[in-house]
């Protein structure tokens, strides 16, 4: 396994080698900004996808600052040879102006939106519970039951229900218009 720094990958990308990128963050990380040709393989999802690694071409590992890019290699590394990672990871890329594609809008995923309604619910239920009485203590044991039933059976009632918030669904894109607005 070998650690590369930008510059010394940034200047790997444009010449004769053919390298694969993999960027292990995850896909609202992605969309926020990341390097040209890069795909994205979430280091939770690199196990069942490693079909879509290819075997023949060394290949670059990225995260965000370093350390998933060490976990998939570490995972990685028992079965292929030619791993390299990206060191100091998009900070580090990002930070000595390196080009990026970026995505104009992006929202947050899931899994950030069901932490941050879990963590609202059992931070009100915590000051209710000191402001106007210990019932209010239920609200965080319902909140830490329903994250115990997601991470037993992979089903968050939480999700499904973000899912289908206005600002969750999928845009549409207006065929007679062709500017820049066109999605809705």
């Amino acid at each position: 396994m070998e650690i590369a720094s930008p510059e010394a990958l940034a200047g790997r990308q444009s010449g004769r080698v053919r390298e694969q990128w993999i960027d292990v963050r995850s896909a609202a990380e992605f969309a926020t900004g990341h390097i040209p040709g890069a795909i994205n393989i979430p280091l939770e999802e690199i196990e069942t996808r490693l079909e879509d690694i290819s075997r023949e071409v060394p290949l670059i590992l990225i995260c965000k600052g370093g350390k998933r890019a060490r976990t998939a290699a570490g995972f990685l590394e028992p079965c292929r040879e030619n791993l390299t990672i990206l060191e100091g990871g998009m900070d580090a890329w990002s930070k000595v102006g390196l080009p990026l594609v970026v995505s104009k809008k992006t929202r947050w995923s899931l899994e950030r939106q069901v932490r941050l309604g879990a963590g609202l619910l059992v931070l009100c239920g915590t000051i209710a519970a000191v402001v106007a009485g210990r019932g209010w203590l239920l609200l965080t044991g319902f909140v830490g039951a329903g994250l115990t039933f997601a991470g037993l059976t992979d089903l968050c009632p939480m999700a499904v229900l973000l899912a289908a918030m206005p600002w969750n669904r999928t845009r549409k894109c207006d065929s007679t218009d062709r500017s820049e607005k066109c999605c809705v």
